[in-house]
């Protein structure tokens, strides 16, 4: 026996052929997924965001055209109408899922007995983390699932890539402990890689082709995933009972938030991503999405159809892809498969970075997945829809360099025509045609009021309908914390977003400047930063906070950019406000309380003991062993 190796628990191979997928040929299946009902919606969705951006633009353009259109003009206009159409498909997504509410669509659910039975893979990739969370996590999924006697079969895995060896230590330990304690009936497993190779995807990949002929489906989870039995069986169901449906994606909720920055991401998950994924799901149908975890996959469907190839990159290397799942959304669909979102399905949940700089750290291994999406929106056969998910994701952070290009060229407009930087040097260099006189600090302010508006539209959506509906109100504690904690969420997503604009826009030029992005695990742990740490990571924002403020005081900046100012300006106090813990006895309004902070679910609560005795029995072994 090879003892280099390192320790795994796996049950005898059950090998599955599962062949990379050419990007540059059409699939072999065509597809044959049947979504009745869904172009209305569609059109819903699209065509009054085409409509208003293009009066829009339209408007602007008769507006800009009187003194002739310059470059910079036409920079401007693209811009305008570039990020004006997603604030406005955003809008029209919270009107399709209202729409869709009024009419009262329901989800159909069979009895259990109806539902035959299939067995399911459990699956839970880690690298480097906590073991007793992820494990504590684990076990509490098994019991629950246990105590529902459900119809189907499980088996978890616990696939690591851990590179250290003190943690992977700890993995062990745990699994035993896990494995001894398992309900009847659960079998648990653990493999622990020898070799990282191509990260999450090579490792689902590894286990897909050893394992994989066994188990009809696999619910991938992440290490921080958490899901109540109930959750799980539908997951399992839906797919039983649908047997054009490749994959199906539950809407994972927040939990755990202890600190400002969590707390203001749970609160909005809860109270308004709710109404933007009804939307999602309406008019997307079986050209969903999957977001890499909390989703349960045929096993077979995806062997066959959406194991991933290498992209060629820099200098001729091979290049992972990074954000794969969108990829293998994508590719699931072409081959005919469904990819279901089921935003109703409750009980699914995950965590979120403690901090601001935990959240942009994460942010950047997104951005540069996303980016690369732009490269694979050419590949053969795709739906369109799944060619939208594709490019939406990449323009998701692309709109913060067009957010910045739109500040920068409000700040040289100044206040009026005495202070319009860019009309002076137009007056200097005669070969630039004059900024029209008609673009004055009052006309952009109403274009900045619309903006905000939209923006704000969802979340004024969300909040409206829990306010009116006294049995939601309640959840968040009743209609006036609720609303005073509405307040504070939408104030705070106001100063936090022009750092993130400009912390984005860093992130786009690294991926477009630099070949690769460090991986680490994800911080879940709430953490203060010192304040040399926060000055060296948010200096940016505060320069340009500072020469801003600076043209304020001189006059020569429109006012209407005090508030994009102040949270440049204050850049490092609020990102040192968002590591803040809140405490319990703080006013309701200042806690952003949310459902799962009020009455925390009987799954976390298990997890939370869980993971307090996993503790325990880890330090106890270490005591041993010294």
């Amino acid at each position: 026996m090879n003892t280099l190796l390192p320790p795994s628990n796996m049950p005898p191979l059950a090998p599955l052929d599962a062949r990379e997928q050419s990007l540059s040929l059409p699939p072999q299946r065509a597809a044959q997924v049947q979504t009745p009902r869904v172009n209305g919606w569609r059109a819903a969705t699209f065509w009054p965001a085409i409509i208003g951006t293009s009066l829009l633009v339209y408007g602007l353009y008769g507006w800009l055209s009187q003194g002739g259109m310059s470059g910079m003009e036409w920079a401007l206009l693209s811009m305008i109408g570039a990020t004006f159409i997603w604030v406005a498909l955003s809008v029209s997504t919270v009107g399709v899922a209202i729409t869709g509410l009024l009419a009262r669509e329901q989800s159909v659910v069979r009895p259990a007995r109806e539902v035959p039975g299939i067995d399911v893979a459990l699956l839970v990739p880690v690298y480097n983390e906590v073991p007793q969370n992820v494990f504590g996590n684990a076990a509490a999924m098994l019991q629950e699932l246990a105590m529902r006697n459900g119809q189907h079969r499980y088996t978890l895995f616990v696939l690591s890539d851990t590179r250290d060896d003190t943690i992977a230590a700890l993995e062990w330990q745990a699994y035993q402990d896990l494995a001894a304690r398992a309900p009847v009936g659960f079998a648990v497993h653990y493999r622990r890689r020898a070799m990282n190779t191509d990260k999450k995807v090579g490792n689902i990949a590894e286990w897909t082709r050893g394992w994989g002929a066994a188990y009809e489906a696999m619910l991938v989870l992440d290490a921080d995933s958490l899901m109540t039995g109930r959750a799980i069986e539908r997951l399992a169901s839906e797919l039983s009972l649908d047997p054009q449906a490749g994959l199906i994606q539950s809407f994972p909720m927040l939990i755990g938030a202890q600190t400002v920055f969590a707390r203001l991401q749970q609160f909005s998950n809860i109270a308004y991503g709710w109404l933007l994924a009804e939307g999602l799901a309406t008019w997307a149908r079986s050209e969903g999405n999957y977001w890499g975890h909390n989703a349960i996959i045929r096993t077979r469907a995806f062997a066959d159809s959406a194991m991933l190839p290498h992209l060629r990159g820099r200098g001729g290397r091979d290049e992972l892809i990074l954000s794969h799942d969108f990829v293998e959304a994508g590719l699931l669909r072409r081959a005919g498969w469904g990819v279901r979102f089921l935003p109703r399905v409750t009980g699914s949940f995950e965590e979120t970075p403690a901090t601001l700089i935990d959240y942009v750290i994460r942010d950047r291994r997104w951005c540069r997945g996303n980016l690369q999406h732009l490269k694979l929106l050419g590949t053969k056969g795709l739906h369109p829809v799944s060619r939208f998910h594709m490019f939406h994701g990449a323009i998701a952070y692309l709109m913060s360099p067009a957010w910045f290009f739109l500040l920068v060229i409000w700040a040289l407009l100044g206040k009026d025509a005495e202070t319009n930087v860019i009309r002076y040097f137009n007056e200097a260099n005669p070969l630039f045609p004059d900024w029209p006189p008609a673009m004055s600090h009052i006309d952009s302010a109403v274009f900045l009021v619309i903006m905000y508006a939209m923006l704000l539209t969802p979340k004024i959506a969300g909040a409206g309908i829990i306010a009116c509906t006294p049995r939601a109100a309640r959840v968040f504690g009743g209609v006036g914390p609720f609303l005073g904690s509405f307040i504070v969420e939408v104030a705070l997503s106001i100063a936090y977003a022009p750092i993130m604009m400009i912390q984005q826009t860093k992130a786009v030029y690294r991926a477009l400047s630099s070949s690769s992005e460090a991986w680490a695990p994800q911080s879940r742990e709430a953490r203060r930063h010192s304040w040399t740490t926060l000055i060296k990571f948010h200096w940016v924002e505060m320069a340009l906070g500072l020469l801003l403020l600076s043209g304020l005081v001189a006059g020569l900046v429109s006012l209407w950019l005090v508030l994009i100012v102040a949270s440049l300006v204050l850049a490092v106090p609020l990102s040192a406000l968002s590591g803040v813990e809140i405490s319990p006895r703080a006013p309701a309004t200042f806690r952003l309380d949310s459902p799962y902070t009020l009455r925390e679910p009987a799954i976390v609560q298990r997890a939370t003991r869980e993971r307090a005795r996993l503790t325990l029995v880890l330090e106890a072994k270490q005591l041993n062993a010294d």
